[in-house]
């Protein structure tokens, strides 16, 4: 089996200080943020915690200077210092890195908390991209459960296709709580 070279004895030694001497050299000269030093530049403010400055909400450092972030319609600044700087608001998304643009809700549907997709009102159910009605069989009731048809039977009634049919019961028999 061959030695790799480093590991040779006397080798080991030449490998640790040279490790060492990379970490001293990272830590003894320090990479400076990119705002914060030097002159209060136009669209800055001075930081409220230490020192040094910050670039107003809608701005963005570029060589010592904050300058405007595009921010497209329908969209806010976000203040970070990386990525676009800007987000879509709730029901818009993202298109292109460059715009936002609405989300399609079909008709008897809403956008969820979230704003990012849509859910359909109760009584309808989603069929690809859009909402249809449920419909609703005699001796049977709506159900959250948005896959399946929507619906499930009374007590005392079990499904067969598209209808709620009474479960028969033989003499002296009684339906238990799984009916």
């Amino acid at each position: 089996m061959n030695t790799p070279e480093w590991l040779k004895p006397g080798r080991c030694g030449a490998v640790i200080g040279a490790a060492i001497t990379a970490l001293l050299t990272v830590w003894a000269f320090p990479v400076l943020a990119q705002d914060g030093t030097g002159p209060l530049p136009e669209n800055a403010e001075v930081r409220s915690y230490g020192g040094g400055w910050h670039c107003t909400l809608g701005y963005r450092v570029n060589a010592g200077d904050c300058v405007a972030i595009d921010v497209p319609d329908n969209a806010y600044a976000t203040g970070r210092s990386y990525g676009a700087g800007w987000a879509c608001k709730r029901g818009y998304q993202e298109v292109g890195g460059a715009s936002c643009e609405a989300i399609p809700v079909p008709e008897n549907a809403f956008l969820r908390s979230s704003g990012f997709d849509w859910q359909c009102d109760r009584g309808y159910r989603q069929d690809r991209e859009t909402c249809v009605l449920i419909v609703l069989p005699e001796n049977a009731y709506l159900t959250d459960d948005p896959s399946g048809s929507g619906w499930a039977c009374d007590r005392g009634f079990t499904a067969s296709e598209a209808a709620c049919v009474p479960i028969a019961v033989p003499e002296n028999g009684y339906l238990t709580n799984a009916d």
